[in-house]
């Protein structure tokens, strides 16, 4: 979700996708999920994916099924996302058309991953959500976080 502000694109039966422009578009969320990702290497897509799983599904995740799902998506994360999002920081400044083009397939390749994610978790949104769950689901990708990454957990739970 690291495409810039602009995270137009929602809709077309994916919840989660839906889930996580809603929840990035408020305040701070954005500032939070990329410190997380800058700070920790976490994945922005895998930790809206756990909130939703927590609030909008109701369901616990284990670690293992979080490993299973990160294992399955990390290819697309590592060969597609991060190259997309690596260039489109190297020209930000530099050419506005460039670096907008990049914004776009970024954003897409996202979208690609969250389908993709979406897929991989088999949840549906369902009764008896929690921010207490969600909470839990996020404490799996961050066993050991310090005072700022729990901090940043809190504004996205606080948008959720």
């Amino acid at each position: 979700m690291d495409g810039g502000d602009d995270n137009s694109g929602g809709g077309g039966g994916n919840p989660l996708w839906d889930f996580s422009l809603a929840v990035y578009a408020r305040p701070g969320v954005a500032a939070a999920c990329l410190g997380l990702q800058d700070r920790r290497g976490i994945d922005v897509n895998m930790l809206l994916l756990a909130a939703w799983a927590g609030r909008a599904c109701g369901v616990a995740l284990s670690r293992a099924e979080l490993e299973r799902i990160d294992s399955a998506i990390r290819p697309w994360r590592e060969e597609v996302v991060r190259p997309l999002r690596a260039v489109r920081r190297c020209v930000k400044g530099e050419d506005a058309g460039l670096y907008d083009r990049m914004k776009a397939a970024e954003l897409a390749a996202e979208r690609i991953q969250q389908d993709r994610l979406f897929a991989l978790a088999g949840l549906t949104v369902g009764q008896g959500g929690s921010t207490e769950l969600a909470r839990a689901n996020l404490g799996l990708l961050l066993p050991d976080g310090d005072a700022e990454d729990r901090a940043a957990v809190e504004v996205v739970l606080g948008a959720v």
